[in-house]
């Protein structure tokens, strides 16, 4: 990382609650960070020309309206995977450079996966509760094992490879199949097409940003090309999956069970009726395992994550 000690290169404007490592770090390389978890939408567009860069988490979409008075502006930081709350086209029209910390979680989302996976397959939530009101019911809560199981990988990126390896830990057979990448099979997974995936995998589990094709990728015409009946893991973006149809795949046994971290709406306090519905009916299934969207939210990546960004900011300025 490059260290700079003269002149001050202007301010960074930190507009969610990050880790407080994130000052001195930007600090040490010549910004004056302003850390402002609580600023408003209306605010940030209003002071945006006073800085020259903008660190955002995951309540801050950096749109055109928000840039529009981005004058100064030289970098947008995500600290995170993903990014989806970035306008690209705009950003870069402005010459505004864009900088993700994807290999900062990439250790938590996959030992969450594995965590979620583990769960479902042995009914350890139901078993624990079960326990917890004096029920012992061994047979009930026979489960099954990982090993020897064929794992399918959508998206082989720093989260889709790092759960690989944990999956191959476990003695499973990985595919992967990745539409922008190639050549990365090794003694971890096998590179795959998605028509592989859909013949052999008894787990899929999702690793790709939300995108234009992304969105609404999984419906059930796509669960209905699986040979078998599937385990689904989605610890992407929760808009890749329509709800409706995959509870209807759950309730056709297709889907034996399912691991989501992400939801298409996760304000759930403000569901529509339709969104209401399909959530309670996925809610009151023991074949489902909601966690709100902690993959790759440790308090190791926390941190880690801030690492990452800055040596990447370091690295340009």
């Amino acid at each position: 990382m490059k260290t700079n000690n003269n002149t001050s290169r202007g301010s960074v404007l930190i507009a969610d609650e990050m880790h407080l490592s994130l000052i001195p770090m930007l600090e040490k390389i010549g910004f004056q960070p302003d850390y402002q978890p609580k600023i408003s939408r209306q605010e940030i567009i209003e002071k945006l020309g006073n800085y020259v860069g903008l660190i955002i988490r995951s309540k801050t979409f950096a749109d055109a309206e928000l840039l529009k008075n981005a004058s100064n502006l030289k970098f947008i930081g995500r600290a995170g995977a993903g990014l989806d709350l970035i306008d690209i086209e705009t950003a870069e029209s402005k010459g505004i450079q864009i900088f993700a910390a994807n290999e900062g979680n990439r250790v938590a989302v996959a030992e969450h996966v594995i965590g979620m996976v583990l769960c479902l397959m042995n009914n350890i939530l139901i078993a624990d509760k079960e326990v917890r009101a004096g029920i012992w019911q061994r047979e009930k809560n026979r489960g099954y094992e990982l090993f020897g199981k064929t794992v399918g990988i959508i998206g082989y990126g720093n989260n889709g490879s790092e759960t690989a390896k944990r999956f191959k830990a476990f003695g499973c057979k990985v595919l992967a199949y990745d539409k922008y990448k190639s050549g990365f099979g090794d003694e971890f997974v096998k590179e795959s097409t998605i028509e592989e995936i859909f013949a052999e995998a008894d787990i899929l589990s999702l690793h790709i940003p939300l995108t234009s094709e992304s969105n609404k990728m999984v419906d059930a015409g796509f669960l209905d090309k699986f040979s078998k009946n599937i385990i689904f893991i989605n610890a992407a973006r929760g808009e890749i999956v329509v709800l409706e149809d995959l509870l209807s795949k759950l309730n056709e046994g297709k889907v034996l069970g399912t691991c989501l971290d992400v939801l298409e709406n996760e304000k759930l306090q403000k569901l529509s009726d339709k969104q209401k519905a399909v959530f309670e009916k996925l809610a009151e299934s023991n074949k489902v395992i909601f966690t709100p969207h902690i993959a790759g939210w440790t308090f190791e990546s926390y941190e880690r994550i801030n690492q990452v960004l800055v040596e990447k900011i370091s690295q340009s300025f």
